[in-house]
């Protein structure tokens, strides 16, 4: 037993870091009905700040820390809080669209400003020992986190329990209205909530930072969002639990280091304990269990094209025209037009699933990793150029399935969560075996297209034909089901349709499509590795994906140009990184003027900074006066007949 007490040590110590980022991220989860899936980033960002204090500009360790705790959570916690309210009324798709822009705008901040190598730090804590444990010693900086942990879980909860303040941050998120008439500013009761988690980010980001002696953005990010599934042991609403969770996160992570550390087959499978935690509870969970926090926005459905046939058809022609022409004028920039005609079938993919069905995948880069892998190891044993690509797509096909079985069960943000672990567990532990990519994987191309320009004609064509399969499926009996799917599962399924099935279909489609966009991206270089498909990228393809339009194809393709096409003509890393941080904040205006939602705020705001000047005003001082309608609770005058519709007084012009 005396062999376990080092690892069981040193995972409280980690799992007390995990508990502070979980109890922050669902302290604002609780009221906001956001989840910030940039928690991570915003931890790597406050360590920043606690290295450029402390490291460059010579200030103590304490000042610091509370200069980051003041000035970083306050400066950051408003700008949390007016996103999160301009977030309040989209769909759930729309939320994390948001969430991922701000994860990648911090990134791409911290790089220009500290790059991409990460930074040797010394720990701040004490690390002398304290006392000895079966002959292991038990440093300073292991206790003081533990107790850190301890302290402010047990005060929240007081907090929340007994004061008049946490009352209100408990109702905010379900009626924000109902608690504006009791006197409190939801504003207020929001931005408290949004500086203390901001706090609580900042804290973890630190302390990991002190812990790994480390700081890199990448890194960071990935260590918080293992603070998930401690949230996931938490129910994502309770805050005692909350912490638990760490404590068992980093428990288990450091037993299971133990055990496998004589298994070269299994390692790995400690650090990715947290996600085998956070999808192994939102899987197996009961029903009922795991409820969203905040009420269901449904996606407004695509409005018609304002567009004639005759001039769509024309555009259609005329882009085609431009594809074929492409080798003409791309000349050395041509394997950048590859790359993207190559991921315009994985974003077709993940449109048909998105779009079409409503469902969400932040996965869906692995998709495309097995099918690249399993097209590598195809050609290796002599099978067909095309053979081996449908048969990565085939091999894909499995992984779709496995996905399908959370989705079936789970919709919205708590969906998001498990294909994002689901996605993470495959890339961290699966990817850099020999039955994936190992230390890399030979590919080539097909004989007749090994130049760049005949290549591109090849993936071309590969395009044209997944283009047909997806606009045939949403023009058949499938496409109405999944559109009914994405719009109301109930009525789709009192209507004798089933749609667990479907849902299962559309997983398998959409991995199937991803699958080859994988073997085709593989064909663009003679050798892939682990390195080729990064994890992040399922999570930026979707952001990608969300500011390009709202149509199936014409999406796909603008998605595509924009992230591979466009890099090619922006000089310098510099000014790519500056258009990511304004492609970041793109999506998360776009997210939240999805609904027609912040347009809308930004007039109720100018209506009461300058009542004289709105409408509604205007028309009150012209109209003459009128009598006062009957009180909500008298019967009406005169009675509608049975079975008329009478409107709800809550239902306006935008559904209820």
């Amino acid at each position: 037993m005396s062999d376990y007490v080092p690892y069981l040590i040193f995972g409280i110590s980690l799992g007390s870091v995990y508990g502070l980022a979980a109890m922050g991220l669902v302290l604002t989860y609780k009221t906001s009905g956001l989840f910030n899936i940039a928690q991570g980033a915003i931890s790597a960002a406050g360590a920043y700040a606690f290295y450029e204090l402390r490291d460059d500009a010579g200030l103590s360790w304490p000042v610091a820390a509370l200069l980051v705790l003041l000035l970083f959570g306050l400066g950051l916690g408003f700008l949390l809080e007016r996103m999160s309210a301009a977030l309040r009324e989209v769909p759930t798709a729309q939320k994390v669209t948001a969430t991922i822009g701000l994860l990648v705008a911090i990134q791409s901040l911290l790089i220009l400003r500290y790059g991409y190598t990460g930074l040797s730090v010394e720990s701040f804590l004490p690390t002398d020992e304290a006392f000895t444990l079966t002959g292991v010693p038990v440093t300073y900086d292991s206790l003081i986190v533990l107790a850190l942990g301890v302290a402010s879980a047990a005060s929240l909860y007081v907090f929340f329990k007994r004061t008049r303040l946490g009352t209100a941050m408990r109702a905010v998120v379900d009626d924000q209205e109902l608690l504006d008439q009791t006197g409190l500013n939801p504003f207020r009761i929001r931005l408290s909530a949004w500086v203390i988690g901001s706090c609580f980010a900042a804290t973890a980001g630190v302390l990991l930072a002190s812990i790994q002696l480390q700081l890199d953005v990448f890194i960071l990010s990935v260590i918080v969002i293992q603070a998930f599934g401690a949230a996931a042991i938490g129910r994502f609403t309770s805050l005692p639990w909350s912490f638990v969770g760490g404590l068992v996160v980093g428990v288990l992570q450091g037993v299971t280091s133990k055990i496998f550390a004589p298994h070269p087959n299994l390692s790995g499978i400690d650090f990715n304990m947290p996600f085998i935690v956070l999808f192994g509870i939102l899987v197996f969970a009961r029903r009922g269990w795991l409820v969203e926090v905040g009420r269901e926005i449904k996606t407004r459905a695509v409005p018609p094209s304002r567009i004639p046939p005759p001039a769509r058809a024309a555009g259609w022609v005329g882009l085609f025209v431009v594809a074929l022409l492409v080798p003409q004028f791309a000349d050395t920039k041509i394997s950048y037009y590859n790359a993207a005609i190559s991921s315009v079938v994985l974003f077709l993919s993940l449109s048909l699933l998105v779009r079409t069905s409503g469902q969400i995948s932040l996965c869906h880069i692995g998709f495309a990793a097995v099918g690249a892998a399993g097209f590598a190891h195809m050609l290796d044993k002599g099978v067909p150029w095309m053979g081996a690509m449908l048969i990565g797509g085939l091999l894909a096909v499995p992984i779709g399935a496995v996905i399908a079985i959370p989705a079936i069960r789970l919709s919205g943000l708590y969906l998001a969560l498990a294909t994002l672990g689901f996605g993470i567990l495959l890339a961290q532990y699966a990817y850099s075996r020999d039955y994936m990519f190992g230390s890399g994987v030979p590919t080539r191309r097909p004989e007749g297209f090994i130049d760049d320009d005949k290549y591109y004609y090849l993936l071309l064509g590969i395009a044209l034909v997944a283009i047909g399969i997806v606009v045939t499926i949403e023009q058949t009996r499938m496409g109405r089901l999944l559109r009914g799917m994405a719009d109301s599962p109930v009525a789709l399924t009192t209507l004798g349709a089933n749609v667990k099935i479907s849902r299962v279909i559309v997983f398998c489609i959409s991995a199937f499509l991803a699958g080859i966009s994988g073997a085709t991206t593989a064909g663009l270089f003679s050798r892939v590795s682990q390195d080729t498909f990064s994890t992040q990228d399922s999570l930026v393809i979707l952001a990608f994906l969300a500011i390009s339009g709202r149509r199936t194809v014409s999406s796909a393709i603008v998605a595509a140009a924009l992230f591979h096409i466009l890099p090619a003509y922006i000089s310098g890393e510099k000014t790519t990184l500056w258009s990511y941080v304004l492609f970041g904040l793109a999506a998360i205006l776009l997210a939240a003027n999805s609904q027609g939602a912040l347009q809308r705020q930004v007039r109720e705001a100018w209506a009461r900074r300058h009542p004289a000047a709105s409408p509604q005003h205007a028309r009150a001082d012209s109209a003459p006066a009128r009598a006062v309608p009957p009180d909500a609770g008298d019967p009406p005058a005169s009675p509608a007949p049975a079975g008329a519709y009478a409107p709800s007084r809550y239902e306006t012009d935008e559904g209820v």
